[in-house]
């Protein structure tokens, strides 16, 4: 091959590598973003189930101060 062969091929070669770069980095940050998000999730998910099992079962009505007027008030 000649030199300047090898040279396009090289620079393609690096062109490609830095597309991937960007992607994997962007993909990197997706996942963290969704790790996140997953995180808070499961973080709601276990204080509404310690709500309702936890609390006492037995009165599932809430509290009157916490009770919002019916919708023909």
């Amino acid at each position: 091959m000649k030199q300047q062969q090898l040279e396009d091929i090289i620079e393609s070669l690096e062109t490609k590598l830095a597309f991937q770069d960007d992607t994997i980095e962007q993909l990197n940050l997706a996942l963290q973003d969704q790790q996140q998000q997953l995180d808070t999730l499961q973080h709601q998910f276990k204080l509404i189930r310690a709500k309702l099992f936890d609390g006492d079962a037995g009165n599932a009505v809430a509290p009157q101060e916490q009770e919002t007027p019916p919708p023909h008030y």
